[in-house]
Parts: C-alpha cells; structure tokens; sequence
C-alpha cells in the first residue's frame, strides 16, 4: 500500500514540475518570455558561440475586456508600458498596433504563446528560452547554446 502511495505521489511531482516548467500556468493572463544574452561570443542565428547566460524576463499581461496589454521587465526598475486597442483572444495569442515613443519592449504581438519578431522602432532585439532552460542557466548550469526563439 505505500508503494502505491508512493507512486502516486511521485506522479503528481512530476506532473506538477512539468507544469511549472512549461509555463501553463499563470497569474491574471500573464505570458513571460525567458530571454537569453551571448556573452563573450557572438549570435549565429539562434546559437551562441560565447556562453549563453540568463537575462531579462519580459512579462505581458493581456486584458481581454479591455483589448490591452501591459508589459514590464521583471525585477527592474525599468518603466512599464501598455497598448491600447489590442486584440487580445487570450495571454498567448494577442495582437496590437506599434505605437511610436512607447516604452521599449521585445514584441507588440504574442502567437501561440511566443514573440513574434518584428522590426519597428519600438522593438528590442532578443533571444529566448523556455523556463525550465532559463532557471537552469540562472543557476549557473549551462545546458545549451542555442535559444529556442
């Protein structure tokens, strides 16, 4: 009997770190983008040829009812920033209008739960990896050299 038990509860560890780690689920239809730098080395593509190391984590939160979005980066003191007149289905599939002399993120425009990349005037360049690949590389344990998107 406590081996059944055992398995059981081993399952819904597992379960539940897979879920933690892919990021399905969220606060108040919020979406964050583990971004990546290239340190000492350059960007090949999506491969470093440096060390590829954790950086900023750019989080969204989409408002159906009110068709915006807000952003900010995490942990910074950075300013935030929000567009208006979005159409927002969910947290990961939203869509809004470039506006000019926002404050700078990394995409006006979220499919399947990732960035689109798309040059504007608006838009910072970057690089990203899932969760669990960032909290790995936060950590000091560098498990690739390649961003993910």
């Amino acid at each position: 009997m406590a081996l059944k038990w055992f398995a059981v509860l081993l399952a819904v560890t597992i379960l539940a770190i897979a879920t933690w780690a892919s990021d399905k689920i969220s606060y108040e239809g919020e979406r964050t983008v583990y971004s990546v730098r290239c340190e000492q080395g350059v960007w090949e593509g999506w491969r470093c040829t440096g060390n590829l190391v954790a950086g900023d984590k750019y989080r969204f939160r989409a408002s159906k009812s009110r068709q915006e979005v807000i952003y900010w980066i995490v942990g910074s003191s950075a300013p935030s920033g929000k567009y208006t007149g979005c159409k927002v289905v969910d947290r990961g599939n939203w869509t809004c209008a470039e506006a000019v002399g926002q404050v700078p993120t990394i995409t006006y425009e979220m499919v399947n739960g990732h960035p689109t990349r798309v040059e504007g005037e608006a838009m910072l360049p970057f690089h990203a990896v899932p969760k669990w690949q960032w909290w790995l590389l936060d950590v000091g344990l560098h498990v690739t050299s390649n961003a993910t998107y």
